[in-house]
């Protein structure tokens, strides 16, 4: 009797360390997950969600938060209207939820849709626009076109929409200054 009393206590003590082993393991490899998550992925758990974000240059952005592109993401404000934020910029993330979306291959064609694309798309549009600089400028305009590393603005007054009569100047906005561009209502005519 006593010996199957030692092998059963034997038994339980390698079952304890084993599962404890495990434990370590699992914890260690939950870690290792966490470490090569990027804070795209964390966000785009939270698509569709309001969120705020303490962003350099522009202070406190808010919205609900509709895209996470390569190098940008896209809120809509309570006024509904759309705000392009450079990613690099954002220096905090309030009002995640638990959920973290798997890491995502962007892929050839997602990897080339980054903030230039965005803000060509503006152009397209020809969407007045406040472009709030990493420094806390901001001008105010349309995007008349994109290059690969500024883009160019059509300053005019935001009541009025973009008309040669109305333009009072035309300027060169480098690419890293941006900050968070959001679009304006358009001018009445």
């Amino acid at each position: 009797m006593r010996w199957q009393q030692l092998f059963a206590d034997l038994e339980a003590q390698l079952a304890e360390e084993e599962a404890a082993d495990e434990r370590r393991e699992d914890a260690s490899r939950a870690r290792a997950e966490w470490g090569r998550l990027r804070l795209a992925d964390r966000l785009r758990g939270s698509l569709g969600r309001p969120v705020t974000m303490s962003c350099r240059g522009a202070g406190e952005v808010t919205g609900r938060l509709v895209e996470v592109g390569v190098d940008w993401l896209l809120l809509e404000d309570g006024q509904h209207r759309e705000v392009l934020v450079a990613q690099r910029v954002v220096r905090t993330v309030g009002g995640l939820t638990a959920r973290t979306a798997a890491e995502r291959d962007l892929g050839a064609v997602g990897r080339r849709l980054d903030l230039r694309r965005a803000l060509r798309g503006l152009a397209r549009d020809r969407a007045l626009v406040h472009c709030l600089l990493d420094d806390g400028g901001v001008v105010t305009g349309t995007v008349d076109r994109v290059g690969a590393d500024f883009l160019e603005l059509a300053e005019h007054p935001a009541d009025l929409p973009r008309r040669r009569g109305a333009v009072t100047g035309v300027r060169a906005v480098v690419l890293d200054a941006v900050a968070v561009v959001r679009t304006l209502p358009p001018a009445v005519v």
